[in-house]
């Protein structure tokens, strides 16, 4: 048999049925969408989350589809927060199968209004939540030979269009990126890793977003996207962790976009400069 003849090892679907889960920011939007499909698979689920009573909402709409649910206060800023939230999870449904940091903030404004602070506060939301949560969970999964890691990224981290959004666009660049190369090392020990790319998606992220500056426009992927509910981004997460994929992106439209992009950098810039200044935002269809 030639090289390329050579048949495609298709990953084991991961085992949702009897799995113990232990999703970070579920207790709305995309988040609480996961939880509920892990649950409807078979999963049982511990929702870790700031808010704690949407925490404890999210738990219970778990257990009113007959699943097992825990409920856990958890600010993942804090490194020693997201270890006791592993510890605490693992307590209340057994050792955790699978470990989704989804906790996700944005800022707008141009990069010159930004304070320095408010980098931080992104970057500590976005990226190092996803690393105080592998601190716990590549070494359990890497000794066990086996476990699901799954990191929130966005489309804004695959190419460039989010310029009012520059401290988002940094993190989730390095979650993608990141993801990618837990993959390169682990999934040859047996733990599979899966980056959810969202695009456009109806969550209420928006609500806590801060804004600096005066008539800052706000740039979207582009209207060849149709907005999307938070249940489809997680049925095509589930699905793409099924069916064996680490980058999973709620619109498979965006690799024409990320294509584009590769195939020359400074012309894919310019036609977006070019397309602001016409006016066109890239904003969604509903």
């Amino acid at each position: 048999m030639s090289p390329s003849e050579t048949p495609r090892v298709r990953a084991p679907e991961p085992p949702f049925e009897n799995a113990r889960a232990l999703i970070y920011g579920a207790a709305q939007g995309i988040g609480r969408a996961v939880a509920l499909e892990f649950a409807r698979r078979g999963a049982d689920v511990a929702v870790a989350d700031i808010k704690l009573d949407g925490a404890r909402e999210t738990a219970g709409l778990i257990e009113a589809l007959g699943g097992r649910a825990a409920a856990i206060a958890c600010d993942v800023t804090s490194r020693e927060s997201v270890h006791a939230a592993a510890a605490e999870a693992a307590r209340a449904l057994g050792e955790i199968d699978i470990a989704m940091n989804n906790v996700g903030a944005i800022t707008n404004g141009n990069p010159e209004d930004l304070p320095i602070e408010e980098w931080r506060r992104i970057i500590d939301l976005n990226l190092y939540s996803v690393i105080y949560s592998n601190e716990v969970f590549i070494p359990q999964m890497l000794r066990r030979g086996r476990g699901h890691i799954v990191n929130t990224a966005s489309f804004a981290g695959l190419y460039p269009y989010a310029a009012n959004r520059m401290p988002y666009v940094a993190a989730k660049a390095a979650v993608i990126a990141l993801s990618e190369s837990m993959a390169l090392y682990m999934q040859p020990q047996g733990v599979r890793v899966s980056c959810l790319c969202p695009g456009p998606v109806m969550t209420n992220v928006m609500e806590s977003m801060r804004t600096f500056g005066e008539n800052v426009a706000f740039r979207g992927p582009g209207a060849q996207y149709r907005l999307a509910t938070a249940e489809q981004a997680a049925v095509t997460l589930a699905d793409g962790m099924r069916d064996g994929r680490i980058v999973i992106p709620t619109d498979e439209k965006v690799w024409d976009a990320v294509r584009r992009h590769a195939a020359s950098p400074d012309a894919f810039i310019q036609e977006k400069i070019e397309a602001f200044a016409r006016g066109d935002l890239g904003k969604p269809t509903v």
